[in-house]
């Protein structure tokens, strides 16, 4: 479903760029937010055009690697990492190592793949950070994560399939630490009597399903009951 909406998206937004050649000529252009063959640009607010945007970066490398190299405009320290097969199922391409999300320690570093780079970014601008201003009135100054990149299966499976942590598509995310110190935990706080935190939670997983292909949080199952499980390819799903 989400294929065939993106598809027909593209459908629009071609059938609006052609309409727009001819204002073009006349010395008129098209502004880049409504223009769907202008790159993704992550901190401008999201619109109609910006799903689409984001996945055809995520299909093409070379493009999601241009918008991965432009974060650092933001602050992000991120680097291309070389590509690497480490078993059956198991390595990545086109992968990043993550030190800092602009402002926002994350700890240890970690390697997302390119498309869940994106991912990663949307959500931290257009979910994440207002939230956090929303519920708190301050920002996020560290994400609490128990790492990406793992060669394994499916949880509590002895055989394949392989998890997309075994391709670095997917991130668990355990907390986040605001600017005064506080600390968010989604264990302790996903359904705690503390509303801010409880809500900021919900509304976070909420973002994180529009900007990932997956995301598992503590409704799922008790495997999750720590931790947001955020990745991009395969099934569409929200729990």
């Amino acid at each position: 479903m989400k294929r065939i909406a993106l598809t027909l998206l593209a459908v629009v937004a071609m059938a609006g760029a052609v309409g727009a050649l001819g204002w073009q000529q006349a010395g008129w252009r098209l502004p880049d937010r409504h223009n769907p063959f202008a790159p993704l640009q992550v901190d401008t607010a999201p619109n109609w055009l910006t799903s689409f945007k984001l996945a055809r970066a995520q299909r093409d490398s070379a493009r999601c690697a241009a918008v991965a190299s432009g974060l650092d405009r933001l602050g992000w320290r991120a680097s291309p990492v070389p590509d690497r097969r480490t078993g059956e199922g198991c390595g990545f391409a086109n992968a990043w190592r993550i030190e800092t999300i602009g402002a926002v320690q994350v700890g240890d570093a970690f390697t997302l793949s390119c498309p869940s780079l994106l991912a990663l970014a949307m959500w931290q601008h257009h979910a994440v950070e207002p939230a956090a201003l929303r519920h708190f009135g301050q920002p996020m100054r560290r994400l609490q994560h128990v790492g990406s990149y793992a060669c394994r299966n499916l949880y509590g499976r002895e055989s394949t399939p392989r998890s997309r942590h075994a391709t670095a598509d997917a991130l668990d995310v355990t907390g986040f630490v605001l600017a005064s110190g506080r600390r968010i935990a989604v264990q302790r706080d996903w359904g705690a009597k503390d509303a801010a935190a409880s809500a900021f939670l919900h509304e976070v997983h909420e973002g994180a399903c529009r900007w990932f292909d997956g995301t598992l949080g503590p409704d799922y199952n008790a495997a999750h009951r720590d931790h947001f499980h955020l990745e991009t390819g395969g099934w569409r799903t929200c729990r």
